[in-house]
């Protein structure tokens, strides 16, 4: 199946418009994650499935820390527009309800790439988590409290 993918501007003006209207510091960090992100996004040999390349491009977006603020709120804001792009526009609005506490976890290294993968699989394939994967999560958040 060929995706289609969004520019390097176009997420640039999506991150402003999110900080221009819910708060937080304007501009880019580092111009060369973005490219790099939405450019090995697009590689089919390591993400082939449209849950892979979300989940990556949730990922990188949210950690690699492009931006100078809202790195989370734009990962979410993104993946949720790949997804619209691509036909999936009937699970973007859960997924920008429920991928916002998801999004501070990834962030917190609470929620690893893995674990991402599920839950973005899940939001495609599924009405709600299934009983296994709520139990992921938990697990994963009972383990970083012991951590610390």
């Amino acid at each position: 199946m060929a995706y289609l993918y969004f520019t390097v501007e176009y997420a640039i003006k999506t991150h402003d418009y999110i900080i221009l209207h819910s708060g937080g510091l304007l501009g880019v960090k580092n111009k060369g994650h973005i490219e790099a992100t939405l450019e090995f996004v697009k590689n089919d040999l390591y993400y082939p499935t449209i849950e892979e390349k979300a989940a990556y491009l949730l990922y990188a977006l949210n950690k690699n820390h492009a931006f100078n603020d809202g790195n989370k709120r734009a990962s979410v804001a993104l993946t949720a527009y790949f997804f619209e792009i691509n036909g999936l526009e009937f699970i973007v609005g859960r997924f920008m309800r429920d991928m916002e506490n998801i999004a501070v976890d990834v962030a917190d290294n609470i929620i690893g790439r893995e674990l991402l993968f599920d839950i973005i699989k899940s939001f495609i394939y599924e009405e709600e988590y299934s009983d296994e994967l709520k139990l992921k999560i938990i697990n994963a958040k009972q383990e970083a409290l012991n951590r610390n």
